[in-house]
Protein backbone atom coordinates (compact mmCIF):
# COMPACT_ATOMS: atom_id res chain seq x y z
CA UNK A 1 0.00 0.00 0.00
CA UNK A 2 1.46 3.42 -0.66
CA UNK A 3 0.03 6.83 0.37
CA UNK A 4 1.12 10.07 -1.10
CA UNK A 5 4.08 11.99 0.00
CA UNK A 6 3.49 14.81 3.44
CA UNK A 7 3.43 18.43 1.87
CA UNK A 8 4.57 20.01 5.39
CA UNK A 9 2.47 21.11 8.21
CA UNK A 10 1.43 24.82 8.33
CA UNK A 11 3.15 26.67 11.14
CA UNK A 12 0.62 26.79 12.68
CA UNK A 13 -0.86 23.40 12.38
CA UNK A 14 0.44 22.03 15.74
CA UNK A 15 -1.40 24.80 17.75
CA UNK A 16 -4.65 24.04 15.58
CA UNK A 17 -4.86 20.37 16.29
CA UNK A 18 -3.86 21.17 19.69
CA UNK A 19 -6.87 23.57 21.04
CA UNK A 20 -8.37 22.71 24.03
CA UNK A 21 -11.74 23.56 25.93
CA UNK A 22 -9.74 26.57 27.23
CA UNK A 23 -8.99 28.53 23.82
CA UNK A 24 -12.86 27.70 23.11
CA UNK A 25 -13.80 29.44 25.85
CA UNK A 26 -11.67 32.05 25.28
CA UNK A 27 -12.95 32.54 21.73
CA UNK A 28 -16.73 32.04 22.67
CA UNK A 29 -16.74 34.57 25.77
CA UNK A 30 -16.85 38.13 24.71
CA UNK A 31 -19.55 40.66 24.80
CA UNK A 32 -20.66 39.35 27.84
CA UNK A 33 -21.38 35.80 26.91
CA UNK A 34 -19.90 33.35 29.85
CA UNK A 35 -19.74 29.41 28.88
CA UNK A 36 -20.66 26.61 31.69
CA UNK A 37 -18.13 24.10 30.14
CA UNK A 38 -20.77 21.85 28.86
CA UNK A 39 -19.53 21.71 25.14
CA UNK A 40 -20.24 19.22 22.11
CA UNK A 41 -17.14 18.70 19.33
CA UNK A 42 -19.65 19.12 15.98
CA UNK A 43 -18.64 17.08 12.78
CA UNK A 44 -16.43 18.67 10.69
CA UNK A 45 -13.10 17.31 8.66
CA UNK A 46 -12.07 21.23 7.76
CA UNK A 47 -12.15 23.29 10.76
CA UNK A 48 -12.88 23.56 14.68
CA UNK A 49 -16.20 23.17 15.03
CA UNK A 50 -17.86 23.22 18.94
CA UNK A 51 -21.33 23.82 20.31
CA UNK A 52 -21.39 25.54 23.69
CA UNK A 53 -23.81 26.11 26.23
CA UNK A 54 -24.45 29.55 27.90
CA UNK A 55 -24.57 30.35 31.53
CA UNK A 56 -28.15 31.94 30.19
CA UNK A 57 -28.97 27.87 28.74
CA UNK A 58 -28.81 28.84 25.32
CA UNK A 59 -26.07 27.75 22.88
CA UNK A 60 -23.16 28.88 20.31
CA UNK A 61 -21.32 27.52 17.75
CA UNK A 62 -17.67 28.20 17.90
CA UNK A 63 -15.95 27.98 14.42
CA UNK A 64 -12.56 27.39 14.41
CA UNK A 65 -10.41 28.07 10.81
CA UNK A 66 -7.87 25.54 9.51
CA UNK A 67 -5.03 27.39 9.08
CA UNK A 68 -3.27 28.05 5.17
CA UNK A 69 -7.09 27.43 3.33
CA UNK A 70 -8.34 30.80 3.48
CA UNK A 71 -7.34 34.04 3.89
CA UNK A 72 -8.34 36.58 6.49
CA UNK A 73 -10.25 38.25 3.69
CA UNK A 74 -11.35 35.21 1.75
CA UNK A 75 -13.36 34.52 5.19
CA UNK A 76 -14.56 37.88 5.81
CA UNK A 77 -15.95 37.40 2.35
CA UNK A 78 -18.28 34.24 3.76
CA UNK A 79 -18.99 36.48 6.39
CA UNK A 80 -20.06 39.58 4.26
CA UNK A 81 -22.43 37.18 1.62
CA UNK A 82 -23.91 34.89 5.25
CA UNK A 83 -24.70 38.60 6.47
CA UNK A 84 -26.49 39.81 3.27
CA UNK A 85 -28.31 36.81 3.12
CA UNK A 86 -29.41 37.33 6.98
CA UNK A 87 -30.66 41.12 6.06
CA UNK A 88 -32.81 39.77 3.13
CA UNK A 89 -34.38 37.43 5.28
CA UNK A 90 -32.73 34.57 3.53
CA UNK A 91 -32.88 31.57 6.08
CA UNK A 92 -28.87 31.16 7.02
CA UNK A 93 -27.19 31.45 10.29
CA UNK A 94 -24.44 34.32 10.06
CA UNK A 95 -21.89 35.44 12.53
CA UNK A 96 -22.50 37.09 15.77
CA UNK A 97 -20.41 39.94 16.30
CA UNK A 98 -17.57 39.75 18.77
CA UNK A 99 -16.85 43.65 19.55
CA UNK A 100 -18.64 46.68 19.57
CA UNK A 101 -16.78 47.35 16.06
CA UNK A 102 -18.50 44.75 14.58
CA UNK A 103 -16.46 42.19 13.38
CA UNK A 104 -17.38 38.96 13.28
CA UNK A 105 -13.66 37.35 12.82
CA UNK A 106 -11.78 36.69 15.42
CA UNK A 107 -7.76 35.65 16.34
CA UNK A 108 -6.86 33.14 19.29
CA UNK A 109 -3.95 34.78 21.46
CA UNK A 110 -1.64 33.21 23.76
CA UNK A 111 -0.57 29.69 22.56
CA UNK A 112 -2.86 29.05 20.25
CA UNK A 113 -1.89 32.67 18.40
CA UNK A 114 -2.86 33.49 14.94
CA UNK A 115 -5.71 30.81 14.37
CA UNK A 116 -9.17 32.60 13.51
CA UNK A 117 -12.55 32.08 14.23
CA UNK A 118 -16.14 32.99 14.54
CA UNK A 119 -19.50 32.48 16.86
CA UNK A 120 -22.92 31.69 15.34
CA UNK A 121 -25.88 30.80 17.42
CA UNK A 122 -26.80 27.46 17.92
CA UNK A 123 -30.12 26.56 15.29
CA UNK A 124 -32.20 23.71 16.30
CA UNK A 125 -33.29 21.43 13.64
CA UNK A 126 -32.91 18.14 11.77
CA UNK A 127 -30.97 17.33 8.48
CA UNK A 128 -33.04 15.81 5.80
CA UNK A 129 -32.28 12.45 4.99
CA UNK A 130 -34.34 13.15 1.37
CA UNK A 131 -36.68 15.85 0.55
CA UNK A 132 -40.71 15.33 -0.66
CA UNK A 133 -41.80 17.44 -3.26
CA UNK A 134 -43.19 20.02 -1.10
CA UNK A 135 -40.34 20.67 0.61
CA UNK A 136 -38.39 20.47 -2.82
CA UNK A 137 -40.45 23.57 -3.39
CA UNK A 138 -39.96 25.47 -0.45
CA UNK A 139 -35.91 25.20 -0.84
CA UNK A 140 -36.21 25.64 -4.61
CA UNK A 141 -37.78 29.03 -3.94
CA UNK A 142 -35.12 30.00 -0.76
CA UNK A 143 -32.27 29.22 -2.99
CA UNK A 144 -33.32 31.52 -5.49
CA UNK A 145 -33.76 34.21 -2.88
CA UNK A 146 -30.04 32.71 -1.55
CA UNK A 147 -28.85 33.30 -5.72
CA UNK A 148 -30.62 36.95 -5.69
CA UNK A 149 -28.34 38.09 -3.00
CA UNK A 150 -24.89 36.49 -4.31
CA UNK A 151 -25.52 37.59 -7.64
CA UNK A 152 -25.83 41.26 -6.10
CA UNK A 153 -22.26 41.40 -4.04
CA UNK A 154 -18.81 40.43 -4.73
CA UNK A 155 -16.33 38.08 -3.12
CA UNK A 156 -12.88 39.14 -4.74
CA UNK A 157 -10.91 36.45 -2.40
CA UNK A 158 -12.79 33.45 -3.30
CA UNK A 159 -12.03 31.30 -6.31
CA UNK A 160 -14.04 30.90 -9.44
CA UNK A 161 -15.75 27.55 -10.16
CA UNK A 162 -14.27 26.59 -13.61
CA UNK A 163 -12.97 23.79 -15.44
CA UNK A 164 -9.74 25.57 -15.01
CA UNK A 165 -9.38 25.82 -11.28
CA UNK A 166 -10.80 22.45 -10.05
CA UNK A 167 -10.05 20.32 -12.97
CA UNK A 168 -6.45 21.66 -13.70
CA UNK A 169 -5.48 22.73 -11.09
CA UNK A 170 -6.35 20.30 -8.99
CA UNK A 171 -4.24 17.78 -11.45
CA UNK A 172 -1.10 19.74 -11.44
CA UNK A 173 -1.34 19.77 -7.61
CA UNK A 174 -1.22 16.22 -7.94
CA UNK A 175 1.37 15.77 -10.17
CA UNK A 176 3.63 18.21 -9.01
CA UNK A 177 3.32 16.94 -5.77
CA UNK A 178 3.86 12.88 -7.28
CA UNK A 179 0.56 11.80 -5.28
CA UNK A 180 -0.24 9.68 -8.34
CA UNK A 181 1.36 6.04 -8.42
CA UNK A 182 3.21 5.69 -11.39
CA UNK A 183 1.14 2.90 -12.62
CA UNK A 184 -1.89 4.90 -12.87
CA UNK A 185 -0.25 8.48 -13.44
CA UNK A 186 -0.44 9.05 -17.11
CA UNK A 187 -3.45 7.71 -17.62
CA UNK A 188 -5.37 9.75 -14.94
CA UNK A 189 -3.97 13.12 -16.68
CA UNK A 190 -4.94 12.34 -19.74
CA UNK A 191 -8.60 11.46 -18.73
CA UNK A 192 -8.41 14.98 -16.46
CA UNK A 193 -6.90 16.66 -19.81
CA UNK A 194 -9.78 14.91 -22.02
CA UNK A 195 -12.68 15.69 -19.72
CA UNK A 196 -11.57 19.55 -19.36
CA UNK A 197 -11.50 19.75 -23.37
CA UNK A 198 -14.99 18.81 -23.71
CA UNK A 199 -16.24 20.29 -20.72
CA UNK A 200 -14.86 24.02 -21.27
CA UNK A 201 -17.13 24.69 -23.99
CA UNK A 202 -19.97 24.39 -21.72
CA UNK A 203 -19.38 26.87 -19.16
CA UNK A 204 -19.01 29.75 -21.47
CA UNK A 205 -21.60 32.18 -21.20
CA UNK A 206 -23.25 30.65 -17.83
CA UNK A 207 -23.23 33.90 -15.82
CA UNK A 208 -21.60 33.18 -12.02
CA UNK A 209 -22.01 34.82 -8.77
CA UNK A 210 -21.49 34.11 -5.03
CA UNK A 211 -22.98 30.83 -4.02
CA UNK A 212 -23.04 28.19 -1.41
CA UNK A 213 -20.58 25.74 -3.42
CA UNK A 214 -21.18 22.86 -1.27
CA UNK A 215 -25.31 22.66 -0.81
CA UNK A 216 -25.97 19.36 -0.19
CA UNK A 217 -28.84 17.74 1.91
CA UNK A 218 -26.22 17.57 5.05
CA UNK A 219 -25.74 21.28 5.33
CA UNK A 220 -29.27 21.97 5.29
CA UNK A 221 -31.02 22.10 8.64
CA UNK A 222 -35.22 21.43 8.29
CA UNK A 223 -36.59 23.50 11.69
CA UNK A 224 -40.39 24.68 12.40
CA UNK A 225 -39.86 27.48 9.95
CA UNK A 226 -38.63 25.59 7.20
CA UNK A 227 -34.78 24.87 5.83
CA UNK A 228 -31.71 27.06 7.14
CA UNK A 229 -28.63 26.68 4.68
CA UNK A 230 -25.51 25.68 6.70
CA UNK A 231 -21.83 25.88 6.42
CA UNK A 232 -20.46 28.35 4.06
CA UNK A 233 -17.01 27.80 4.10
CA UNK A 234 -16.83 26.33 0.40
CA UNK A 235 -18.59 29.23 -1.01
CA UNK A 236 -17.15 29.81 -4.42
CA UNK A 237 -18.01 32.48 -7.46
CA UNK A 238 -19.73 29.92 -9.35
CA UNK A 239 -22.81 28.92 -11.64
CA UNK A 240 -26.16 28.75 -9.88
CA UNK A 241 -26.89 25.12 -11.43
CA UNK A 242 -24.04 24.03 -8.21
CA UNK A 243 -26.35 24.63 -5.63
CA UNK A 244 -28.89 23.01 -7.85
CA UNK A 245 -27.63 19.41 -8.55
CA UNK A 246 -25.74 19.43 -4.90
CA UNK A 247 -29.04 19.34 -3.26
CA UNK A 248 -30.43 16.87 -5.64
CA UNK A 249 -27.77 14.60 -6.79
CA UNK A 250 -29.21 11.34 -8.28
CA UNK A 251 -28.27 10.49 -11.83
CA UNK A 252 -31.73 8.93 -12.46
CA UNK A 253 -34.53 9.70 -13.95
CA UNK A 254 -36.14 10.11 -10.40
CA UNK A 255 -33.65 12.95 -10.02
CA UNK A 256 -34.08 14.54 -12.97
CA UNK A 257 -38.27 15.02 -11.93
CA UNK A 258 -37.02 16.26 -8.35
CA UNK A 259 -34.63 18.77 -10.13
CA UNK A 260 -37.35 20.03 -12.10
CA UNK A 261 -39.72 20.33 -9.36
CA UNK A 262 -37.18 22.30 -7.16
CA UNK A 263 -36.94 24.44 -10.29
CA UNK A 264 -39.99 25.05 -10.94
CA UNK A 265 -40.49 27.03 -8.03
CA UNK A 266 -36.90 28.45 -8.15
CA UNK A 267 -37.64 29.91 -11.71
CA UNK A 268 -41.13 31.65 -10.20
CA UNK A 269 -38.76 33.52 -8.37
CA UNK A 270 -35.30 33.98 -10.65
CA UNK A 271 -34.37 32.60 -14.02
CA UNK A 272 -32.78 29.55 -14.45
CA UNK A 273 -31.83 28.41 -17.98
CA UNK A 274 -32.81 24.75 -18.97
CA UNK A 275 -29.42 25.20 -20.80
CA UNK A 276 -27.44 25.38 -17.59
CA UNK A 277 -28.13 22.05 -16.51
CA UNK A 278 -26.29 20.31 -18.99
CA UNK A 279 -23.28 21.65 -16.53
CA UNK A 280 -24.66 18.93 -13.65
CA UNK A 281 -22.42 15.97 -15.21
CA UNK A 282 -19.37 18.46 -15.90
CA UNK A 283 -19.46 19.67 -12.19
CA UNK A 284 -20.00 15.99 -11.03
CA UNK A 285 -16.65 15.31 -12.31
CA UNK A 286 -15.21 18.06 -11.19
CA UNK A 287 -16.19 17.63 -7.77
CA UNK A 288 -14.19 14.23 -8.10
CA UNK A 289 -11.06 15.21 -9.07
CA UNK A 290 -10.72 18.44 -6.17
CA UNK A 291 -12.20 15.93 -3.90
CA UNK A 292 -9.04 13.94 -4.52
CA UNK A 293 -7.09 16.75 -4.45
CA UNK A 294 -8.28 18.02 -0.77
CA UNK A 295 -7.69 14.77 0.71
CA UNK A 296 -4.29 15.61 -0.86
CA UNK A 297 -3.17 18.44 0.44
CA UNK A 298 -4.67 17.50 4.22
CA UNK A 299 -2.59 14.26 4.49
CA UNK A 300 -0.66 15.54 7.40
CA UNK A 301 -3.70 16.06 9.00
CA UNK A 302 -3.91 12.95 11.91
CA UNK A 303 -7.65 12.84 10.71
CA UNK A 304 -7.94 12.61 7.51
CA UNK A 305 -5.10 9.87 7.66
CA UNK A 306 -7.58 8.07 9.82
CA UNK A 307 -10.66 8.42 7.67
CA UNK A 308 -9.02 7.95 4.31
CA UNK A 309 -6.94 4.99 5.24
CA UNK A 310 -8.03 3.72 1.11
CA UNK A 311 -6.61 6.83 -0.17
CA UNK A 312 -3.37 7.18 -2.23
CA UNK A 313 -3.93 3.17 -3.08
CA UNK A 314 -3.35 1.90 -6.54
CA UNK A 315 -7.16 0.18 -6.42
CA UNK A 316 -7.65 4.07 -5.54
CA UNK A 317 -7.09 5.48 -8.39
CA UNK A 318 -8.02 3.23 -10.69
CA UNK A 319 -11.27 4.02 -9.55
CA UNK A 320 -10.91 7.22 -9.55
CA UNK A 321 -10.20 7.41 -13.08
CA UNK A 322 -12.32 5.03 -13.91
CA UNK A 323 -15.34 6.61 -12.14
CA UNK A 324 -14.14 9.58 -14.32
CA UNK A 325 -13.72 8.02 -17.75
CA UNK A 326 -17.89 6.78 -16.94
CA UNK A 327 -18.29 10.75 -16.58
CA UNK A 328 -17.12 11.36 -19.77
CA UNK A 329 -19.46 8.93 -21.30
CA UNK A 330 -22.16 10.80 -19.66
CA UNK A 331 -21.52 14.02 -20.99
CA UNK A 332 -20.50 12.58 -24.52
CA UNK A 333 -23.82 10.97 -24.48
CA UNK A 334 -25.80 13.85 -23.14
CA UNK A 335 -23.90 15.94 -25.98
CA UNK A 336 -24.63 13.75 -28.59
CA UNK A 337 -28.73 13.79 -27.76
CA UNK A 338 -28.48 17.83 -27.75
CA UNK A 339 -27.06 17.48 -31.07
Amino acid sequence: MTHPSPFGLHPLAGRFNALDPAHVSQAVEVDGRRTTGRFVVLNSYENRVYALELDDESEVVGKFYRPGRWSRDAILDEHDFLIDLEEADVPVVAPLELDDDGETLGELTGDAAGILYAVFPKVAGRAPQEFDDDQLRIVGAELARLHDVGEAGEAPDRPEMTPEVYGMANLAFLLDNDVLPIEVRDGYARTVEALVERIEPLFLDVPTHRIHGDCHPGNLLWTREGPVFLDFDDMVIGPAVQDVWMLVPSYDAEGARQRAVLLEAYTEMRDFSPHWLRLVEPLRALRFVHYAAWIARRWDDPTFKRTFGHFGTLRYWQQEMLDLREQIARIDAEADAHR
